[in-house]
């Protein structure tokens, strides 16, 4: 009987998974359809049957599958709404648990719903006509920016490390890029002018389709498949690095004390020689503090392209969470710079490079970026150093200023 039974629950499985990856083949021949400009009644006539059980399993599994035959993030942006629009209906009748106050999750739905709330606002303001209500309330939508960072720096890598068909996050983060992009020009084009005209009914309408567009994607889709394939471990872990980062429109919920006891053995083994070279030695506490203190932002990378440090100075810029270590260095970028990044690295592991060095404006601030490889005596690659810097004061200085000139 045991075999039987053993037996039959193989049989349930593995026509469960075909039926799966039927359905994913035939919505991957849909959105074939949709990208090459296929008439939409034909497709829906031909895959509609199939598409009424579609799951957000499928929607993930159906664009790594795109992204696997060489159709690029920019493409799909281009008609995901499209396919979206089509399964809508029937991604939203997907029973799943929902998550209770508390969790990680929640508190991004509820972001999602303040959100919602300031862009109806918006829309009323529009029907009142009223413009400086309109450019004050765009100015809201940047509240936004700690969700998308959040999700980024830490969901991303804890979904990365558990699904096998990750590569539709590099999507959504290329969307939250857009998302940013049409902020800041509605937010220039507002200031700039004293009245609606038709390039900001076009830029607000823009920035309502991606706003309104990512609740969708990420309620349907990445939401669902996050709360039925993470641990409770993991989520506890999101929610605990989340206030790093900091929560959009929402009060931050009360954060749970942690009372860590700690031997004393270890307490001891902290004042202990952990680092020492020829030029001195360091316990682990003095290092760790030394290499907070630097006023840099350093993160390292190892020989094979995954994080494995990053300090956490005062006025950080840029942001990092516990959830990146071990993260491919190339899961930390939007797809649109992916190929910089890579060429770098790969100068600087044939030798051909050992720096690369930005600099840009962000937030008022001058920002200077440089990456070093790291080499041994010999040149062997070990890995690669960022080193981040805020010289917007030291651009700033001129003459002198000596020791004894401090007061």
């Amino acid at each position: 009987m045991s075999d039987f039974i053993k037996n039959n629950e193989k049989h349930v499985g593995n026509s469960f998974q075909k039926e799966s990856e039927k359905r994913v083949e035939q919505l991957f021949q849909f959105s074939q359809g949709i990208l090459k400009g296929e008439n939409g009644s034909m497709l829906m006539e031909k895959f509609g049957d199939a598409l009424k059980h579609i799951t957000p399993h499928d929607m993930i599994a159906m664009e790594e599958k795109q992204l696997k035959s060489g159709i690029t993030p920019q493409q799909i942006k281009e008609k995901i709404e499209k396919v979206m629009n089509v399964i809508y209906d029937h991604l939203k009748k997907y029973e799943w648990e929902k998550p209770q106050e508390g969790h990680a999750l929640y508190y991004l739905m509820q972001e999602n719903r303040e959100l919602e709330k300031v862009l109806n606002k918006i829309k009323e303001s529009l029907h009142d006509r009223d413009y400086v209500k309109v450019e004050n309330q765009v100015k809201e939508l940047f509240l936004m920016e700690q969700h998308y960072i959040r999700k980024e720096n830490i969901l991303f890598p804890f979904l990365e490390k558990t699904w096998e068909n990750c590569r539709p996050l590099s999507v959504m983060w290329s969307i939250h890029d857009d998302i940013r992009m049409k902020l800041k020009a509605l937010k220039n084009i507002l200031a700039e002018n004293e009245d609606f005209n038709t390039d900001i009914f076009k830029l607000l309408g823009e920035v309502f389709f991606l706003m309104y567009g990512m609740i969708f994607k990420e309620e349907l889709v990445i939401y669902p498949v996050a709360m039925e394939t993470l641990t409770a471990i993991d989520w506890r872990k999101i929610h605990e690095q989340s206030y790093e980062i900091g929560f959009s429109y929402i009060t931050p919920p009360k954060r749970k004390s942690k009372s860590i006891s700690v031997p004393m053995e270890n307490l001891v083994d902290l004042a202990k020689v952990f680092f020492q070279t020829e030029t001195g030695s360091l316990n682990q506490q003095q290092l760790e503090l030394i290499l907070n203190t630097i006023p840099l932002d350093l993160t390292f990378i190892d020989e094979n392209d995954e994080v494995r440090y990053f300090s956490n100075p005062k006025d950080r810029f840029f942001p990092r969470s516990p959830a990146i270590i071990g993260r491919k260095v190339q899961k930390c970028h939007p797809p649109e710079s992916v190929h910089i990044v890579e060429k770098i690295l790969d100068t600087f592991k044939v030798g051909t490079e050992d720096e690369a060095s930005f600099h840009f404006q962000m937030k008022g601030k001058f920002i200077f970026i440089r990456y070093f490889a790291v080499r041994d005596k010999k040149g062997k690659y070990f890995g690669t150093l960022e080193v981040g810097q805020d010289i917007t004061e030291i651009r700033k200085t001129e003459g002198e200023k000596r020791l004894l000139d401090w007061d």
